[in-house]
C-alpha cells in the first residue's frame, strides 16, 4: 500500500508494521518510529499518520462503522479487537495490484535477472572447473554462490535459504543443508542448486541441475522430460482469465507419459523486491491460489516461477526453474485477448543432461534461442575465462557430442 521496505524479516525486505486505510484515503501506520528515516517520512507524505506498533490494538478497538479485514493476512487478534465495528471479511485490496507489476517493476526485474544471471553463471563456471576435482560439499558450494552474488555490490539479501543438494539430498524438493546433513558433491552424480537474490530492482529465484561427471541414461531421460515440460509452459499461449491450475498439466505431461510425476506445484508468484513466494496466483494441480479465496486468474504483469521437477528417492533430484512474466500476446485473428510468458531468468542449462533424441525441432529451437539470449545478455558482464566457458555452454544443441 505504501511501497516501503525494511529489514525486520530475513530474506523478505519488509518492516514489521500494521496499517489502517481510511475511506478518505488517509492512513495510519503503526511502526517503530526509529525505523523511519526523513526520506521515508517524506515519501509517506502528510496523509499518512505514524504511531507506535503498540498503539495498534487500541486503534482497532476505537474503530466504528464498517471495516474490511482480510483473514488471509490479518491474525485472529485483529478480529478480536474490532469490537465496535461491523467487520467484513474480504481480500486486501493491495493483493492484486502488488502481484501485477507495473512497467517500471518489470524493467527492474529484467535488470536484476541479468545481474543475477551473471553471478550464477560465474558460479556455474567455477563449479564446472572445481566439482570434478572432488572436495566440494553442499555448504561450500552455497557459500561460493553467495560470494558471487555479493560481488555484484547490489545484493541486499538472499531471497531464501539456498537449496544446495547433492545426490540423494537433491531428491528432497525443499531440502535445507546444515552441518549435520552436509554432503560431499561426488563424481557421476547430480547436484541441484535452487537459489535467489533480493535486489532493490527485483527478486530472483532460479534452479539449475548439474551433472558432475557422466550422468546415467535414466538421469538424462528424466531431465529431458522435465525440460520439455518447462518449455511447454514457457511457450504456452492462453486466453485471458486462465487459472494456473488449468495449465499445470502442460509441465507434467512428459513425465506422466512415462508414469512419473512430482509432488509440488509448478509455479508460485514472486514479489517485486518483496517475498519470493507471493500470492494470489500460482500454477499447481489443485485449485486455489490464495487460501480459501479460490483460484486466481493469471493477469499480464504477474511474475511467476516455472519449475517442474523429478525426484527419485534416495538417489537424485531434478528441477529446472526460471521466472516468467505474464505478457499479452498479439494473435492474428484472435477472438479474445491472449496471454503468454516471457522468461526473465538468464543462466545456461546443463546440456550434458539433455537427450536431444527426445526433443522436437521446436524444443531444440527454444533451447538454442534461450542460450543465445543468455550469451548475448550475460556474456558482456563476465571476465574472459567465464565468458569463454559460457560461449561453449550455450552452443546450439546440434553441436553437442
Amino acid at each position: 500500500m505504501l511501497n516501503v521496505r525494511g529489514r525486520d524479516v530475513e530474506h523478505t525486505p519488509v518492516p514489521l508494521a500494521f496499517a489502517l486505510l481510511h475511506a478518505d484515503a488517509s492512513a495510519d501506520l503503526f511502526v517503530a518510529a526509529e525505523k523511519l528515516s526523513d526520506e521515508v517520512r517524506a515519501h509517506l507524505g502528510p496523509d499518512v499518520r505514524v504511531a507506535e506498533r503498540s498503539a495498534f490494538p487500541a486503534a482497532l478497538e476505537a474503530l466504528t462503522g464498517t471495516v474490511l479485514a482480510d483473514p488471509q493476512s490479518a491474525v485472529a487478534a485483529v478480529f478480536a479487537h474490532l469490537k465496535r465495528a461491523r467487520v467484513i471479511e474480504g481480500r486486501d485490496p493491495c493483493v492484486v495490484p502488488k502481484a501485477v507489476k507495473n512497467a517500471e517493476e518489470i524493467e527492474g526485474s529484467k535488470a536484476a535477472h541479468v545481474r543475477d544471471g551473471a553471478a550464477l553463471t560465474r558460479f556455474l563456471h567455477w563449479f564446472a572447473r572445481e566439482a570434478p576435482k572432488g572436495g566440494l560439499d553442499e555448504l561450500g558450494a552455497a557459500a561460493k554462490l553467495k560470494q558471487f552474488r555479493d560481488q555484484t555490490n547490489q545484493l541486499e539479501d538472499l531471497s531464501f535459504d539456498t537449496i544446495s543438494a547433492a545426490g540423494p539430498n537433491a531428491a528432497l524438493p525443499h531440502y535445507r543443508v546444515d552441518t549435520a546433513s552436509n554432503r560431499a558433491i561426488e563424481r557421476d552424480s547430480i547436484y541441484l542448486v535452487d537459489s535467489g537474490g533480493q535486489y532493490r530492482d527485483g527478486t530472483t529465484d532460479v534452479t539449475r541441475t548439474l551433472a558432475v561427471g557422466t550422468p546415467t541414461p535414466e538421469m538424462r531421460d528424466r531431465f529431458t522430460r522435465v525440460l520439455k515440460g518447462h518449455i511447454a509452459l514457457a511457450t504456452a499461449v492462453i486466453p485471458e482469465g486462465t487459472r494456473g491450475n488449468q495449465i499445470d498439466a502442460f509441465a507434467r505431461q512428459f513425465l506422466w507419459a512415462a508414469g512419473l510425476d512430482y509432488a509440488h506445484g509448478t509455479g508460485h508468484g514472486v514479489g517485486s523486491y518483496l517475498a519470493v513466494h507471493e500470492g494470489p496466483a500460482r500454477i499447481a494441480t489443485a485449485a486455489g491460489g490464495y487460501g480459501a479465496m479460490g483460484d486466481e486468474p493469471l493477469r499480464a504483469g504477474m511474475i511467476l516461477s516455472n519449475e517442474p521437477g523429478y525426484y527419485k528417492p534416495n538417489e537424485y533430484g531434478i528441477r529446472v526453474e526460471n521466472l516468467v512474466v505474464v505478457t499479452p500476446r498479439d494473435i492474428p485473428g484472435a477472438e479474445r485477448p491472449m496471454l503468454g510468458f516471457d522468461t526473465l531468468t538468464l543462466a545456461p542449462i546443463d546440456r550434458s543432461l539433455i537427450d536431444v533424441a527426445l526433443l522436437t525441432p521446436a524444443e531444440i529451437a527454444w533451447i538454442d534461442a534461450y542460450h543465445a539470449r543468455v550469451a548475448a545478455e550475460v556474456g558482456p558482464l563476465l571476465d574472459d575465462s567465464a565468458k569463454t566457458w559460457l560461449d561453449t555452454a550455450t552452443q546450439p544443441l546440434e553441436t553437442t557430442p
